[in-house]
């Protein structure tokens, strides 16, 4: 029961969520994979939410993570700005920059729409690369984190509470009835605009949404880091992410989260060999998608399943012995 049951799955997640600064405080290196798992669970929420409830096309998210990063360290370093402002003003600048990719995706869909977001993903490293005035070019920009955040246990915990607090924010507009209207369209766009939803508003609306929450995790990743450079986010990690929504499930806001966990851990274990993270990593997307078409979270609900047929079967025998 406590498998199926979801506000047992949120509470397990919270709780170990505020545990595991305790568990790995005292290690560098485990605190780092479990910062990247959260900056990644927040930008395979926002990429799923485009893509596996949107049904929009994206291959360019590692160029809105440069720019979320880009912006605040440009903002803290050359602005002077706290981190209060510059964190939420990262994601609203790479959202705006999310409603220029948006705009072209009024008219195009499937592989065209594909190749416009893969070329703003290769776009914004070489910009940054020859922006030296702006950006450090090679050298990059450093982020200093305020005081009241520089120990790193401090700074976990506002990552945790945004982390959940971004779940629940992008929970909460899928069940609205804006998060309706972005399935309606990925189902069909003709029959969404029969029933009168503006399809070039939702569309542009899906990027902005999407680009926003990703400039926070990109923000997130500067600050913990205190350094951003133009290799921080390549196309493999645009890549990447993709693999995250599928592996864990697409439409699924808890498939996201354990998509982004197996693919930041997995290559901790395979690093030592050049190559094998990326093979490793193809072969479990391509047998996740000949076996398991809808992600691990099928595999919950198939457990879900069978306990309904279990308890249907006890029910029946209860009634025919009675």
């Amino acid at each position: 029961m406590l498998l199926t049951n979801k506000k047992s799955w949120v509470f397990i997640l919270v709780l170990a969520l505020l545990a595991c600064p305790f568990v790995v405080g005292q290690s560098v290196y485990l605190v780092s994979i479990f910062v990247m798992i959260c900056v990644y669970a927040i930008t395979a929420m926002a990429l799923d939410l485009l893509i596996g409830f949107g049904g929009q096309v994206s291959i360019g998210h590692a160029g809105l993570l440069s720019l979320g990063g880009y912006s605040a360290a440009i903002l803290s370093s050359k602005f002077g700005l706290p981190f209060l402002l510059v964190l939420p003003l990262s994601g609203v600048i790479t959202g705006l920059i999310g409603l220029l990719i948006g705009l072209p995706a009024i008219r195009l869909s499937g592989n065209f729409l594909a190749v416009v977001t893969l070329g703003f993903g290769l776009s914004i490293p070489q910009i940054a690369l020859n922006w030296d005035s702006l950006t450090g070019g090679y050298s990059g920009l450093p982020l200093f984190r305020p005081a009241w955040i520089s120990n790193d246990i401090q700074f976990i915990y506002v990552i945790i509470i945004l982390t959940i607090l971004i779940t629940w924010v992008i929970h909460n507009i899928l069940k609205s009835r804006l998060g309706r209207a972005f399935v309606a369209i990925r189902e069909s766009e003709i029959a969404s605009q029969a029933t009168g939803i503006n399809l070039p508003f939702y569309k542009t609306l899906m990027f902005v949404i999407s680009a926003f929450f990703t400039g926070l995790a990109g923000g997130l990743y500067g600050y913990w880091i205190g350094f951003v450079s133009p290799n921080d986010f390549t196309l493999f990690t645009s890549f990447l992410l993709l693999g995250m929504i599928v592996v864990g499930g697409l439409a699924s806001i808890p498939g996201a989260i354990i998509g982004a966990s197996v693919f930041t851990v997995l290559p901790e274990f395979t690093k030592s060999f050049i190559g094998l993270t990326n093979i490793i990593i193809g072969v479990a997307i391509v047998l996740i998608i000949l076996f398991r078409p809808h992600g691990l979270m099928s595999l919950l609900e198939l457990m879900k399943l069978k306990k309904t047929s279990e308890k249907t079967i006890f029910e029946k025998e209860v009634s025919i012995s009675d």
